[in-house]
């Protein structure tokens, strides 16, 4: 084994040993047993407690709104106490939030969940006809929304009997609300309601997009989420403790860049509820834009960044011809889709004080999965990295449903007490995707001898051309190599003759051109 992994492993043997602060324990959930971390809290109430370490710092920075740590447990404090004396929401209760990202959203995530209620995060892009079926499905009844949103919701609202919490101006709507601001200032002072919750107690819901129908709602238990949480606090405990010996960069206080919606796992969980354990302050983009991100890292000495590939390749072609001082930058993160490798190797050359890093998790694992970073990603840029310490288990599944050997290719599995419960109101479903405790991820791929894994394609997205399975990752990654192509998704589409046929949607760069012949030409080279 490579000396540097077995430095890490070593640092995790240490810190999950009995006594220490990792200490590994077991926990039966839905019949089946799961390794769990024994010091880890009892729910996300107690969680969220946690901010009050670094209450004087700040926390959540937004165009001209800045909040501490212990301001933004306060008013999320008050606004559970509204949900509950106000608007009758009790323990169980959903209670939906429906707004691009600020403050406010995180406000309402931590009072509904803080208060014993079940939170459900809607995709802010939904049509109206969209959040017909959320609301249907959820049941929920109180929702956060901002303006754009609370629009669209007038013409369900009666229908589903909906309370609606102003996040900003809805003045003049066709929809009844209530101001957030005048809730935090009629519970002003207000402490958060005592409610006894229980590890597998209901936390959240999120929505997931399917292969075929409606989106699936994947219901996260309070342990699912903390599992996740603490998982990657100890792997950047153990990270650190295997660099011991590596001389140290220059140090800044921790500040991430918020640029992915926090009604996405990686945006609520890995950006956003890990940030308040690990006191990171959080700078929220009102939109994308490299070079306001640009002027945001130098503003705000931004030490962390995460959002989609695209988003950190258009960070590294601006970066090249600014004089930004962006030295306080040390990583860089990547999820929701695969980084092209020679992106890799570009971002390491222009961030050089950064690490490069990719996360690969879903949301039925609460985000938890693999993580490959620094020097390791560098050397291994198809890998999703190795899974994440300690309580997760992968492995590569078979047809027959037998764990396949090193390098041979099946459906990649997971088995975690971050795994979600199921899907809700869904049990058909759920018994499909979650088998004796391993969630099937309709992903196929392998490990190395090293458990590197590598995600070689998607079991519903192989397209069967005359008998021919065509990997879409493959065709993607070749249509990814064309100078004039920004963004592209290849799918099959149903052929008479053939079965199905490749088809393919292209964005192409700003002032690129390119015809479909001019590709094809491309693609037959």
């Amino acid at each position: 084994m490579n000396p540097e992994l077995k430095k890490f492993d070593d640092a995790v043997a240490t810190l999950t040993a009995a006594g220490q602060p990792f200490e590994l324990d077991t926990a039966e959930i839905g019949g089946v047993s799961f390794l769990t971390y024994a010091s880890m809290p009892a729910n996300l109430g107690q969680y969220f407690g946690l901010m009050q370490r670094h209450a004087d710092k700040d926390f959540a920075v937004y165009l001209q709104e800045r909040y501490t740590f212990g301001e933004t447990y306060q008013h999320s404090a008050e606004l559970a106490a509204a949900l509950v004396e106000r608007f009758g929401v009790g323990k169980g209760d959903r209670v939906a939030i429906l707004s691009r990202n600020n403050p406010q959203w995180m406000m309402a995530f931590i009072a509904a969940i803080g208060m014993g209620a079940v939170a459900v995060p809607m995709n802010s892009w939904w049509t109206t006809e969209e959040l017909d079926y959320g609301f249907k499905d959820s049941g929920a009844k109180v929702v956060f929304a901002d303006r754009p949103r609370a629009e669209l919701l007038a013409p369900i609202a009666a229908k589903h009997g909906l309370q609606v919490i102003a996040i900003d101006d809805c003045s003049g709507l066709a929809v009844a609300s209530t101001p957030l601001a005048d809730l935090l200032r009629d519970f002003t002072g207000a402490a958060m309601p005592e409610v006894q919750m229980q590890p597998d107690d209901h936390a959240t819901i999120m929505y997931t997009s399917g292969s075929t129908g409606h989106p699936k709602g994947a219901l996260s238990s309070h342990r699912g989420i903390l599992s996740a949480l603490y998982s990657w606090m100890l792997m950047g405990v153990a990270t650190k403790m295997a660099a011991a010996d590596i001389p140290q960069k220059e140090q800044f206080p921790p500040a991430g860049l918020l640029t992915i919606p926090l009604f996405h796992c990686t945006g609520s969980h890995s950006a956003f509820l890990l940030s308040l354990v690990a006191g990171r302050k959080l700078v929220i983009m009102h939109k994308w834009d490299a070079q306001e991100a640009l002027r945001l890292i130098e503003l705000e000495r931004i030490t962390w960044f995460n959002g989609v590939p695209t988003m950190s390749a258009e960070l590294q072609a601006a970066a090249q011809t600014s004089d930004r001082d962006i030295s306080s930058l040390t990583d860089i993160m990547a999820g929701g889709a695969a980084r092209p490798p020679d992106q890799v190797g570009k971002i390491s050359g222009t961030f050089k004080k950064s690490n490069p890093g990719i996360g690969y998790g879903l949301t039925e694992t609460n985000a938890l999965g693999a993580v490959n970073a620094g020097a390791f990603y560098v050397a291994n840029p198809h890998s999703t990295g190795r899974v994440v310490p300690a309580v997760t288990q992968f492995r590569i599944e078979g047809e027959d449903g037998q764990e396949m050997a090193t390098g041979e290719r099946g459906e990649l599995c997971i088995k975690s007490p971050a795994n979600v419960l199921g899907y809700w109101n869904k049990p058909e479903a759920t018994a499909e995707a979650f088998v004796d405790g391993w969630f099937h991820t309709g992903d196929v791929g392998y490990v190395d001898k090293d458990r590197f894994i590598y995600i070689v394609d998607r079991i519903k997205e192989i397209i069967i051309r005359e008998g021919e399975n065509i990997s879409c990752l493959e065709v993607e990654a070749a249509i990814y190599n064309h100078p004039a192509v920004f963004e592209a998704a290849v799918f099959g589409l149903p052929d008479e003759r053939l079965g199905e046929i490749v088809g393919a949607a292209i964005v192409l760069k700003e002032g690129a051109e390119m015809t479909t012949d001019d590709l094809r030409d491309y693609l037959a080279q």
